[in-house]
């Protein structure tokens, strides 16, 4: 009785059996190294192609405005480009009407300021700034070559060579001086003018004020030859016409400048207003 049963003697057997035929199934197979990488498909393949299709996509269509969008740096080139641009022709005349004014002084007061040679190699320093008035202003525009030294210098230079001259006519008893404070008062009150509307805008220079300059230009070129005669009479109206110019082109800029302001302030309280919307 003391042998083991059959069923467990059996159970022992086949469980004995069993192991080494269950130990292969219980080791996983090793796949190759090289293999499974190349053939399992990447889960993240189909959303990168999406992705870079739709970066594509809109890259072409936003490809002309890209590609007008200057580089880093360009705007920094571009203004080294216009401050290079500063020796240019037009500066370049503005500055010899600078020099000029010294040189027209000298030469109108030379002598006790009577002699007539003296005051026609005025006359000539003066004609030449004004010749190079009428041109540098065109040369700058026409060639783009406009500069922020030419913005400040040209009116400056206007009124050196246009203030010494009435200046000089006033000094030696030839002209009024109330001629020469209502010219000058009149420019340099146009000048501050510009300066406190520019931020609403820019007074253009109309015709009016052209023909001003030009009237002025040619009464003091008068006054400044020593003329006698019918020509001495001729400039005093010549004089007089430059006179009523001036003033009247004074009160159209002062017209203007308010009418700016008034504009420039209608369009600000119409951007805010906008924008609290």
């Amino acid at each position: 009785m003391t042998g083991v049963p059959a069923s467990a003697a059996g159970g022992s057997s086949q469980a004995s059996a069993a192991q080494p035929a269950a130990a292969p199934v219980s080791q996983a197979p090793q796949p190759a190294p090289t293999e499974a990488p190349v053939q399992e498909p990447p889960t993240v393949g189909p959303v990168s192609v999406s992705a870079v299709a739709e970066v594509a996509a809109s890259a072409s269509a936003a490809g002309p405005q890209e590609a007008a969008r200057p580089p880093r740096g360009a705007k920094l080139a571009a203004a080294a480009v216009n401050q290079a641009s500063v020796w240019n022709i037009a500066n370049f005349l503005t500055m010899l009407r600078l020099l000029l004014v010294p040189g027209f002084v000298a030469l109108m007061l030379a002598n006790g300021g009577y002699d007539p040679a003296w005051r026609s190699f005025a006359w000539a320093a003066f004609a030449i700034a004004m010749i190079t008035d009428l041109f540098d202003g065109h040369l700058a525009r026409t060639y783009d070559l406009v500069t922020d030294f030419g913005k400040i210098a040209d009116p400056i230079a206007d009124k050196a060579i246009m203030g010494a001259a009435l200046i000089c006519l006033s000094w030696l008893g030839d002209l009024p001086w109330w001629v020469t404070i209502v010219i000058l008062g009149r420019e340099l009150g146009i000048t501050l003018l510009r300066f406190l509307v520019i931020r609403y805008g820019v007074i253009p220079a109309s015709r009016g004020g052209k023909l001003k300059t030009l009237t002025q230009g040619i009464a003091v070129g008068m006054y400044v030859l020593a003329l006698t005669g019918w020509l001495a009479t001729l400039r005093f109206w010549v004089m007089g016409a430059a006179v009523v110019l001036t003033v009247a082109t004074g009160f159209d800029y002062v017209r203007q400048a308010i009418v700016l302001r008034r504009q420039g302030i209608a369009e600000r309280r119409a951007a805010s207003e906008e924008t609290r919307a």
